[in-house]
């Protein structure tokens, strides 16, 4: 039988194969891997999408993924909802810097960040799968920031679903939470946990691993871990390719790699693409691990980049998944083991493999606020720390003759204050930001342990 692309198996291999509305209504494969479609679609349509109209990228990109697992027409409404969402007639513009050097901007969207793009397909694709089946859905999340507020904004008011939004307490800016507890949706809980977004993440893992839970109805998660998700976001770096007319490098400021592996997703189905690198900040577990052959967790430091403040990198899985010629028993190995002993040392082959799909740099905090300094001093730009990362990385990159695009993740104003600190001046609040005023917020603290994590959710 030939694999498909509408087709989802496990990264660890011990999971029945999948359709897409199963596969992002799921969110996790049940023996505890990640869901990756069997085989790659080929971008066969890119001369008719030159004029580079987002509606027309997406769509090429997505229907090989879902197939017939939806109603006639979800990928195509879908999409509509996302681009009505969005301030600029190409969604996701590319600006030029200086010669050769771009931003992509991801933060038109409703609430000025990258998440919205994926966000907002999958709320509108898990609706149409839900009303298909009749069921009901709670969705999990763990969040650094950005995440959860796309969803909130996405998910709020669905009947068919409850969402439930981890946060780390006080680890987020105060944007990026009052974006999240000021929405009066009852379908959403907010869970401030105390500890950092490891635990928030490690939190969701078991909590979708509860098959107890599952017996209230279907149990998901809109974190990258989510297929849907990560599928959601390859479609800019096509719109960034034909916008530009050739190949690029791709500098992604990353966490929890899923915005880096969705490009890497876009070369596997035969985008050009330059080369890629993988920005961290200070939490440079992945930049270690690809460059070092080392993957070992440490406690997330806490950075001006806060969405980047991640250790174990969930979709850093799927990487060693593709970079391993698809080695599933490989794959669970190494991950169990880092699940239990904390770090794992890298075959050396399969270090060289990871570094062939991706460079990774780390950058500090001292060189995230210069970068922010140079830009607004050298292009009068404005930018969030998260951006900085990746310009810093994307002015050291070697060109070769191929222009470098760094992906822009948020505005600045959702880190307004850092920002302020860094230039002395208050970027001007984006229209989403401006309308959030002094709204009562509604959330509730949790410790960072299962019990009480549960306790919370079996409740809502």
């Amino acid at each position: 039988m030939t694999n498909s692309p509408d087709r989802y198996l496990s990264t660890r291999g011990h999971a029945a194969n999948e359709t897409f509305a199963d596969a992002l209504l799921r969110g996790i494969a049940p023996d505890g891997g990640l869901y990756m479609p069997q085989a790659w679609p080929t971008l066969s349509s890119l001369k008719q999408t030159k004029d580079a109209d987002y509606s027309i990228i997406a769509r090429e990109v997505l229907a090989p993924f879902v197939g017939q697992s939806l109603p006639a027409g979800a990928v195509e409404r879908a999409i509509a909802k996302l681009v009505a969402g969005f301030d600029h007639p190409l969604v996701t513009p590319l600006v030029e810097l200086e010669s050769g050097l771009f931003v992509l901007e991801l933060f038109r969207g409703p609430t000025a960040a990258f998440k919205d793009l994926a966000m907002q397909l999958v709320a509108a694709l898990s609706d149409e799968a839900l009303e298909a089946s009749g069921e009901t859905l709670t969705l999990l999340t763990a969040t650094s920031g950005d995440t959860g507020a796309a969803a909130v904004r996405a998910f709020a008011g669905k009947k068919r679903i409850k969402l439930v939004v981890l946060h780390p307490l006080d680890r987020v800016s105060p944007i990026q939470r009052k974006q999240m507890t000021t929405v009066e949706a009852d379908n959403v809980l907010n869970l401030a946990v105390r500890g950092d977004f490891d635990d928030c993440q490690r939190l969701v893992k078991q909590l979708l691993a509860d098959e107890s839970l599952r017996e209230r109805g279907r149990l998901s998660s809109v974190n990258s871990i989510n297929w849907g998700r990560l599928a959601g976001q390859i479609p800019y770096y096509v719109s960034a390719t034909l916008q530009l007319g050739q190949a690029a490098h791709f500098v992604v400021p990353t966490g929890n790699f899923g915005d880096a592996f969705a490009g890497i997703a876009a070369k596997k189905m035969g985008l050009p693409v330059a080369g890629m690198t993988a920005a961290v900040n200070q939490n440079d577990a992945l930049a270690r691990a690809i460059n070092e052959g080392l993957y070992d967790r440490r406690p997330a430091v806490e950075s001006a980049s806060v969405s980047m403040d991640v250790q174990a990198p969930s979709n850093f899985e799927r990487l060693v998944f593709e970079a391993s010629n698809r080695d599933a028993d490989q794959t669970r190995k190494l991950f169990e083991d880092f699940a239990r002993d904390g770090t794992v040392t890298l075959p050396d082959d399969l270090r060289k493999a990871l570094n062939s799909e991706t460079a990774a740099v780390s950058v500090d905090e001292a060189t995230t606020a210069a970068e922010i300094r140079h830009a607004y001093e050298a292009w009068g730009r404005v930018v969030c720390p998260h951006t900085a990362v990746a310009l810093h990385a994307a002015r050291k990159i070697d060109r070769n003759g191929a222009p470098v695009v760094a992906l822009s993740t948020a505005h600045p104003s959702k880190f307004g204050g850092y920002v302020e600190s860094v230039l002395g001046i208050t970027p001007e609040p984006a229209p989403v930001i401006a309308a959030l005023g002094d709204k009562p917020e509604r959330l509730s603290i949790i410790d960072s342990d299962y019990a009480s994590a549960r306790d919370a959710v079996g409740s809502f």
